[in-house]
């Protein structure tokens, strides 16, 4: 029964240091999710406007590409604006590329019209709340952070049930254990079945 109770304390000591700092980065922006609408920002745009070289431009008129990101084109668009558009995806319309840059935190495009030659960049930025919030929410964040995730639910999950058994192991010299674990999952069903409609 000790190597049991041992093993159990270990795995939940190992597990909430590997919770801790994301469950703090959680539950801080749970509260900040809920109270987006009370907490000022002011996005920041930037706008960058270029010109295709006539030689890319004419090249690209003469076969109009209809998917993907010309290699020319891309590796121009990289240099001129110092911008990364590795995996993203194009998409062509009636002699207009069109490339979506969404990112945590703030958002971008970029458009290019064939027939003038003209690219325009914005990219909007709304802060270091929106960013945490967008990693709360997983947007736009990519397959490592979705892994992330993954993990640190995982990791919670394990943090969460070896605790519950070690509140079971000492349950009986602190009587009011059960009724502060039942009050924990009673109170958010009330309010649930009771204010949300």
């Amino acid at each position: 029964m000790q190597l049991w109770l041992g093993t159990l304390r270990q795995w939940h000591w190992i597990s909430s240091a590997l919770c801790l700092v994301g469950m703090l980065l959680f539950a801080v922006t749970g509260f900040t999710l809920n109270h987006a609408a009370q907490i000022e920002s002011s996005p920041v745009v930037v706008e960058r406007q270029a010109v295709l070289p006539e030689t890319l431009q004419n090249a690209l008129q003469a076969q109009t590409p209809d998917a993907g990101l010309p290699a020319a084109l891309r590796q121009w668009i990289e240099i001129e604006l110092n911008l990364d558009l590795r995996d993203r995806d194009a998409e062509w319309s009636g002699g207009e590329l069109y490339i979506p840059l969404p990112r945590p935190g703030g958002d971008a495009w970029l458009s290019l019209d064939l027939a003038s030659g003209e690219l325009l960049y914005e990219s909007t930025d709304r802060g270091w709340v929106s960013y945490l919030n967008d990693l709360h929410k997983g947007r736009n964040t990519g397959a490592a952070w979705s892994w992330f995730i993954d993990i640190f639910a995982g990791a919670c999950v394990v943090f969460s049930l070896t605790g519950l058994l070690l509140l079971q192991r000492h349950a009986a010299g602190r009587p009011t254990t059960w009724p502060l674990v039942g009050a924990g999952l009673v109170i958010p069903v009330l309010l649930a079945l009771l204010f949300i409609h």
